[in-house]
């Protein structure tokens, strides 16, 4: 699948609201909690992958794929700790320390593309990375209880640090194999990350309690909530650089409140919509000066000595 910047930053953007359905999802859920939540959700995720990416990519796929390759593992591994740390966090602390711990993503991304990529990070990216998480940390702020540090803060936030570091080695994992033409396809490794958590969060998940109507809503998440957007995701980020995938993944917190206000009829605070709207428009400028920067340059292209190694 061929994509433009402004295509994959658009279908970026889709994944993002796929991926902000579950908070509003699981607020349905009537007995389901914890880790049965987590099994079952990646449970249907390996049976949704299972169907889409024979039907997809041909029977052939399964003994296509680099069984081998360090790559091919190392980023199923990342897509196991990203779908499963998050829940587990959630048991430990609160939504807002999740998510304020959550946004430090764009950063750490930046600095595995710069020291394993040699992506040169432009000054504006550098300043959207730092607005857009001053923002999330702000929409969040009032729910930190330092205080209770204690009673799980600490040790929530830490599970929860699992997740961008996982996602930062992903997106540089997904570029490095691209940029060394090894032509790896990484897709299929989303079907090992769902695997793996299945795998884990089993023998966690008894007593199995879910009702019908909660296994209904489970694989709604298994097959919208992860499988589609993950595989997206990582079509997206051949085109885009890996900083500016974790970037927009920040969108699925706005996303998420919107889904809450809307689906849950929980108002956001005004913290909340302040924090949103500094996120929002770091994004749109940081992408308004991309596509500016992009449409000034020489349409010719240049000696492979002269491309610009800067983060466009």
């Amino acid at each position: 699948m061929k994509l433009t910047h402004t295509k994959a930053v658009f279908m970026m953007v889709m994944v993002t609201l796929m991926w902000s359905v579950a908070g509003v999802v699981t607020r349905h859920l009537q007995n389901a909690h914890s880790f049965e939540v987590t099994f079952w959700r990646s449970f249907f995720t390996t049976v949704s992958l299972l169907i889409i990416l024979p039907a997809w990519q041909g029977r052939g796929v399964f003994r296509a794929m680099r069984w081998t390759s360090p790559a091919f593992w190392l980023s199923g591994v990342c897509w196991s700790v990203m779908f499963t740390a998050y829940m587990v966090a959630l048991t430990l602390t609160s939504v807002g320390n999740v998510l304020v711990t959550m946004s430090i993503g764009p950063l750490l991304t930046a600095l595995l593309a710069r020291l394993f990529i040699g992506h040169r990070i432009a000054p504006r990216t550098w300043g959207a990375i730092a607005l857009a998480g001053l923002g999330i940390a702000y929409m969040f702020g009032s729910q930190v209880n330092i205080a209770a540090a204690h009673d799980g803060v600490l040790s929530g936030s830490l599970v929860a640090l699992c997740v961008p570091m996982a996602g930062a080695v992903n997106w540089t994992v997904v570029q490095r194999s691209q940029a060394r033409g090894t032509q790896i396809d990484l897709i299929p490794s989303v079907l090992v990350g769902a695997v793996l958590s299945t795998l884990m969060t089993l023998p966690l998940a008894f007593p199995f309690v879910a009702t019908g109507p909660d296994l209904r809503l489970l694989a709604f998440l298994g097959l919208v909530q992860l499988a589609i957007p993950c595989i997206f995701s990582v079509i997206s980020a051949r085109v885009l650089k890996a900083p500016e995938v974790a970037l927009l993944a920040l969108l699925e917190v706005i996303f998420g409140i919107l889904w809450a206000w809307l689906g849950a009829n929980e108002v956001p605070a005004a913290e909340v919509l302040i924090g949103g709207s500094v996120v929002i428009g770091a994004l749109a400028a940081n992408e308004a000066l991309g596509w500016r920067s992009r449409n000034r340059a020489p349409r010719a292209p240049l000696p492979a000595a002269a491309q610009p190694s800067s983060y466009e």
